[in-house]
């Protein structure tokens, strides 16, 4: 017979080495921030505890890292703009996930500058994606188009440039510069 799952015996607190460790290994298989690893290693100490006279300090251990070059807010917060820009999201829906992620306004001018840049590539990927616009099957009625020009002010795009392309009837030639002075 199995023993159950909640039988199992609780793991030991953690000590410096260890709480290093698992943000070696943190950083080691994912790309983050420095908030995201110390949020991390946070959850980590409340799960198993502290064995430490004193509370860690995570901010020490996070700048230890980004010193070492283990952490890049700057590269993390641009990998992140060029991701979300070829999967069609905004600048809007970027700025929400650099917050999201604790990147400081000084580490993520890059990846805004990015986002500036790709708006209206972003924009008509995102529009062919959901098959909007130029890239629809066939004429939208009104509150279809309301509906489309949506669901791309939601994906970070501004109201202008997704009414710009919202409001392009199916099979319309695309003029990327036209669409960049709306924007």
């Amino acid at each position: 017979m199995k023993p159950s799952r909640g039988s199992r015996r609780p793991r030991p607190p953690l000590d410096d080495a260890q709480l290093r460790d698992l943000g070696l290994s943190y950083v080691g298989r994912f790309a983050t921030s420095r908030a995201k690893l110390r949020d991390y290693l946070r959850r980590k100490i409340r799960e198993r505890g502290w064995s430490g006279a004193e509370q860690p300090d995570l901010e020490a251990l996070a700048d230890r890292f980004a010193a070492s070059g283990y952490v890049d807010d700057s590269a993390f917060a641009l990998g992140k703009a060029r991701s979300l820009a070829s999967r069609g999201y905004g600048k809007q829906r970027l700025m929400g996930q650099l917050r999201a992620a604790g990147i400081e306004e000084d580490h993520g001018a890059a990846a805004r500058d990015h986002a500036d840049d790709q708006a209206v590539t972003a924009a008509v990927r995102f529009a062919e994606r959901k098959r909007i616009g130029p890239f629809g099957r066939g004429p939208a009625d009104r509150k279809d188009q309301e509906k489309a020009i949506a669901a791309m002010v939601r994906a970070g795009h501004g109201f202008a440039l997704a009414r710009a392309i919202g409001s392009l009837p199916p099979g319309a030639p695309i003029d990327p510069e036209a669409l960049a002075e709306v924007r």
